[in-house]
């Protein structure tokens, strides 16, 4: 997972970017860059870390750049060198670019194949150097046709921003499968992953861009180019469920709301007796919440966190996940000592950290804890930018329900009903489920 940012605006753009930045840090935590223009050249600022730790090194006071783009980054395991931090920079043609990108290319390993033969090297392990290298392969003036015929050739998830000494231009595939947002006002022009780097700056009138769409910002605004290719929106499902933050809205989903009403649905489905209802916190919290709601039983919070700690699914090895549940969750012994306990929780990938939450439960003294889950079984790895494993490390790929409960050590287990998931957004056909029916909207191409 990653986050990226442009903004365009009249005074303080380092402030911005960094209260921007910031308000989607949960989308990357291994690593931050920004790219500046003040209009003739660029300057890059990166580091491993979070915005707060990379921005010790940038002058917040300083009125001379208009233009930026920033990156929060989420290495996929063995891949977390300073050489892949973006944004990334190129040079081409008298010309500088620099590039931000969420999502991942299916193709990725193909077309890399297919330029070292041609004598090209490469100088990180992220499709973002290949995207970024294509276009400034094209690049003959006109920087859309440029990005355009890029698209034409790489396939897959892929929401970037590209910054160059005089504008800011961003683009979407042409599923939309990551989500992109454009927000402005009379001094602002902000491109973002999510709404929340918007309104942190007080920008209220934004939108989604559209699956294609390329948006060109510079000194006379904004220019939209749409494409004329038949769009199949294919928006991913997992942004509502776990990714995105509480109060976005993606598509016309609130993920609060979504989530919240897939704990009352679940409910409906796998009624529970127990005396709480407990979160797995914090993507777990508002499904709990309509899950007590829904059922009658106190909500409580029998799961202390750590607030300085990350998020546990997106670190890059499945020891230092262990590491970071245990540090940043803590049963409560008084809350939970001798009471049955519904836990709540957005999703079982691994099984590993539901494993270990229900036998520290226990150990606090819990009589029965029941496993309550808001999205449908995990059975296919994502390509699009979300670090899942292969198959065989998926739990619900090689187990059935039964057999589940038994290895995390429930006492019972339940997975919302795909089908009624849908119900809770509009165009159901407009979304990639392909982490729960294995129907990918692209196909991963093999060497």
């Amino acid at each position: 997972m990653s986050g990226v940012i442009a903004i365009k605006t009249n005074e303080d753009l380092n402030k911005k970017l960094f209260y921007s930045l910031s308000s989607i840090q949960h989308r990357g935590q291994d690593s931050a860059g920004v790219t500046l223009s003040d209009g003739k050249t660029l300057r890059r600022t990166k580091g491993m870390g979070l915005v707060s730790e990379v921005f010790k090194d940038i002058d917040l006071d300083n009125h001379n750049y208009k233009f930026g783009i920033g990156h929060v980054r989420c290495s996929p395991q063995g891949c977390n060198n300073d050489y892949n931090i973006e944004p990334l920079v190129s040079f081409s043609k008298g010309h500088e670019f620099s590039l931000a990108h969420d999502g991942n290319l299916t193709n990725y390993d193909l077309l890399k194949e297919r330029l070292e033969n041609e004598g090209i090297s490469f100088h990180t392990h992220t499709d973002s150097e290949l995207i970024l290298l294509l276009i400034a392969r094209y690049f003959d003036g006109d920087i859309v046709s440029a990005i355009r015929k890029t698209m034409e050739v790489i396939e897959g998830a892929y929401s970037c921003v590209v910054a160059m000494p005089d504008k800011i231009i961003a683009f979407r595939d042409y599923h939309g499968i990551r989500p992109l947002m454009l927000g402005e006002d009379k001094d602002n022009i902000v491109l973002a992953s999510e709404n929340s780097a918007i309104e942190i700056l007080d920008i209220e009138n934004y939108r989604d861009i559209r699956p294609g769409e390329i948006i060109i910002i510079d000194k006379d605004g904004i220019n939209s180019n749409i494409s004329d290719k038949e769009i199949s929106s294919k928006h991913c499902i997992f942004e509502s469920i776990y990714i995105s933050r509480p109060d976005a809205n993606i598509e016309n989903v609130n993920s609060y709301m979504f989530r919240r009403r897939c704990g009352e649905l679940l409910y409906r489905q796998a009624p529970v007796e127990a005396d709480l209802i407990c979160p797995v916190p914090d993507s777990g919290t508002p499904s709990a919440i309509g899950f007590a709601q829904e059922s009658g039983i106190p909500f409580a919070e029998g799961l202390v966190k750590n607030r300085y700690m990350g998020r546990s699914f997106i670190k890059p090895s499945q020891k230092e996940r262990d590491l970071a549940v245990r540090l940043k969750l803590s049963p409560q012994k008084s809350v939970v000592s001798g009471k049955r306990i519904v836990l709540v929780d957005d999703s079982i990938v691994r099984g590993t950290t539901s494993a270990k939450l229900i036998k520290r439960m226990r150990k606090a003294g819990a009589k029965e804890v029941h496993f309550r889950v808001t999205s449908p079984p995990f059975m296919y790895p994502c390509y699009y930018g979300v670090d899942t494993p292969d198959r065989k490390k998926l739990i619900a790929a090689n187990l059935d329900i039964e057999e589940i409960r038994k290895q995390i050590g429930a006492d019972s287990l339940e997975f919302i009903n795909l089908d009624s998931m849908l119900k809770l957004v509009e165009n159901p056909d407009n979304y990639c489920k392909a982490c729960f029916t294995g129907d990918y909207p692209v196909k991963k191409d093999e060497i």
